[in-house]
This record gives C-alpha cells, structure tokens and sequence, in this order.
C-alpha cells in the first residue's frame, strides 16, 4: 500500500474539487445496530470484527483445535498435547510484496519451510497468503504473481473523464483477472482440506460503514466448496487490495434480520499493516512476520507541492503504523512464550524504484529475498530498539 500513497493523495485532491458531481448508487448499508449479525448469503461464521468481539475469533480458534485433533487421531497419532505450531502474519506493501514471495520460495528452497497451521493477510499480503497457506506446491504462482507481472497487468488508469464517475481512479478488472485465474475450484478444494485438518487462513478487509477491520476465515468459506463460496473468496482478496480512491471499493451482499444489505470493504490496510490471531491452546508457537518494506526512516527532500507533501506525510504514518503492529504481535509473542521471527526489507537492497508496480524492481526484489532464504535467511527476533512498547493488543 506504501508506493500506492501518490495516488490516493492525488484522488483526494481530484475528489475535493469535484465533490458532488455524480452519485453512484448503492444498496442499502447495514444498520448499526446489525452489524455482528450481517452474514454474507447461506454463510455461516465466517468472519469477525477484532475490535468489536473477540467471542467469534475464540470460537474459530477452537473449533481449528477440535479438527487438528481428530485429523491427528486420524492418523493414528496421539491428540492428547497438540505438536508445535508455526503461525505467518503478512504485511501490506503494495509492489514490495515480491519480498514475502522470494522469502517463501527461498525458503522451500532452503528445505526447513514448516507448514504453517495459521497464515494471515493484509492488502499485498492477503494476495500472497492463500499460497502460502496451501505450502510449496503453489510456488509457481508467487513466482510468477511477483516477479512476471507488470503494472499493466495489474491496473489501468481510466480517462479523467471516467473519473468522474467512478469510484476508483484504476480499473480494477485486471487484478480480479489475476486473481480469478489462480483462484480456482483446485484451489478452493487445497484450501478447504487444510482447513479439515484444522488450519486456519485469515485475511482482513476494511469495512469502510463500520470504520473497523475484519477478519475472513477463508477456510471456512472455502469448505462451502460452491461457486457462491468461490465468488466471495475472490472478492475478499480483490477488496484487501482495493486501495481507496485508487481501485473500486467491493461491494459484498449480505443479509441480516431477513433483509438485503450491502457492505463497503475497501484495503486492509488502511487500519492494520500486518495482523496474527492465535488460539487458546497451550502449545509451542513459531511467530514469523513479514514486513513487505522497510523497518528504517527513509529520508528524502519533499517538494512543496500539495500531492508531495501528502504523499510524504501519508508514508510516514503507514510506515508507524506498521512498525506498531509489528511491535504488538512483538509483546503478543513476549506474553505467550511464543519465538517470534521478523523479516523486513534491509539496507542491502537499494534496486531504483521508479513506478509503482514496475516489473523490473519487482523481480529484482523477489530475487534478492529468494537468496537470502536459500542462504538460509537470518530473522530478526525483536525490531531494533528491543522491548516491545506496552501497546493493546487483539488476541
């Protein structure tokens, strides 16, 4: 999300200036007071509000646990303590995403990559994060998604004149293409057995009438294994990515207290970078973050023009808010006992990043972590500056 803030800057600008030009309609919004129990249609549970109600995520978690037992019992294993588990939380990033994506496929490479039993995703992240959930076999995909796709494949620009009556600055159609590709009924099917075997795939969206984040068990979606549950996995990844003012918001049907409503999700990111949700089971936990970008302040001369000074000011609270999130799932760890693991984009990679969505930085930066994972890659247990700050945390 970071290398998109130019356009957001940019959209605002437009958007204050032509405010009330057009009007484009819309079902009616969910009351408030219906918010919890909105379901997308014949859904179960398959999401929740991390601010609003913890009581969903720990229902989830133990139903995960109850599956991961009886597949173990299954298998002729013992179901009595729970094996160790290794949990993957994936930032926002925008264009740096090919850093996740070289990590992961070095790592396979490298031959220690576990299984992970929870994968989380937000915004570039939430694109990566079904394949890495489903493990080596979809290497190919985050190779290609991230090192072989340039940024016409990814948006066009409409007319300024489409502009104006529009809801994106970009046309989305070219992402969802994307995705609708490499997710299919296969897929759909890999992802509903992990989540038989009680694993859990969580990707999180902003649902611009309630201003809050959710959070989307895809696995549960996916078990529905329909093409309704099919459509709403792709709208899910579409909306993580969908940057306000730049691509379109996703509207998502559902319904509450027997009516018809219809819900605004727009990037996770704009209120959380990078996410973990862990359960209440008493187990040994492996934490590994990945922070597609950079950890140190990145200095640089801001010209004195509007879009520049908001471009400037925009990156930097992303890049706090980021460095916040990464610091609660930091005493998240401290408190549980759990070994955390963190990745970021270091100093050493200095490619040019002239555009955003620019193919040759992206490959060049796929390439750069996918070595230094076959190397076998050095995670950094705390961010620089040690102890975690006593920042609330969402468990």
């Amino acid at each position: 999300m970071k290398s998109a803030i130019a356009f957001i800057a940019a959209a605002l600008c437009v958007a204050s200036t032509l405010c009330g030009c057009t009007h484009l309609s819309r079902a009616e919004a969910v009351p408030a007071t219906l918010t919890d129990s909105a379901r997308p249609a014949e859904a179960t549970v398959v999401r929740f509000w991390p601010e609003r109600d913890q009581s969903r995520a720990l229902e989830i978690a133990e139903s995960a646990s109850a599956r991961e037992r009886n597949a173990l019992i299954r298998r002729g294993q013992s179901a009595e303590h729970l094996p160790p588990a290794s949990y993957l939380a994936l930032s926002s990033g925008g264009d740096d995403g090919a850093f996740a994506a070289g990590l992961l496929v070095g790592w396979t490479c490298r031959g220690d990559r576990p299984e992970f039993n929870v994968v989380t995703g937000v915004s570039a992240g939430a694109l990566i994060a079904p394949f890495a959930f489903l493990g080596p076999q979809y290497d190919s995909v985050l190779r290609t998604v991230s090192s072989r796709i340039e940024r016409r494949d990814i948006l066009h620009r409409r007319s300024f004149l489409a502009m104006l009556t529009s809801d994106g600055m970009a046309d989305d159609r070219p992402l969802a293409s994307i995705i609708k590709k490499y997710v299919d009924e296969n897929m759909l099917r890999d992802v509903a057995r992990a989540y038989s075997q009680g694993r859990l795939l969580f990707i999180g969206t902003t649902d611009l009438d309630v201003r809050q984040l959710v959070v989307w068990d895809m696995g549960a979606i996916a078990f529905r294994g329909d093409a309704a549950a099919l459509d709403l996995f792709r709208k899910i990844m579409l909306a993580s990515t969908a940057i306000p003012g730049v691509f379109p918001p996703v509207m998502i049907d559902v319904e509450a207290d027997g009516k018809h409503y219809q819900e605004m999700h727009v990037d996770g990111a704009v209120l959380t970078q990078v996410f973990l949700q862990i359960g209440p089971e008493s187990r040994e936990r492996h934490f590994y973050v990945i922070r597609n970008g950079r950890i140190d302040p990145q200095w640089g001369s801001t010209e004195r023009r509007a879009t520049a000074v908001a471009h400037r000011a925009l990156d930097a609270l992303v890049d706090r808010e980021a460095l916040d999130d990464i610091h609660r799932i930091q005493l998240l760890a401290q408190q549980d006992g759990a070994d955390l693991n963190i990745a970021y984009i270091d100093s050493a990679f200095n490619y040019p990043h002239r555009s955003l969505f620019a193919g040759d930085y992206m490959q060049h930066l796929f390439e750069y972590s996918y070595r230094l994972a076959a190397r076998g890659y050095r995670w950094s247990k705390s961010l620089p500056g040690g102890e975690a700050p006593a920042l609330a945390i969402n468990r």
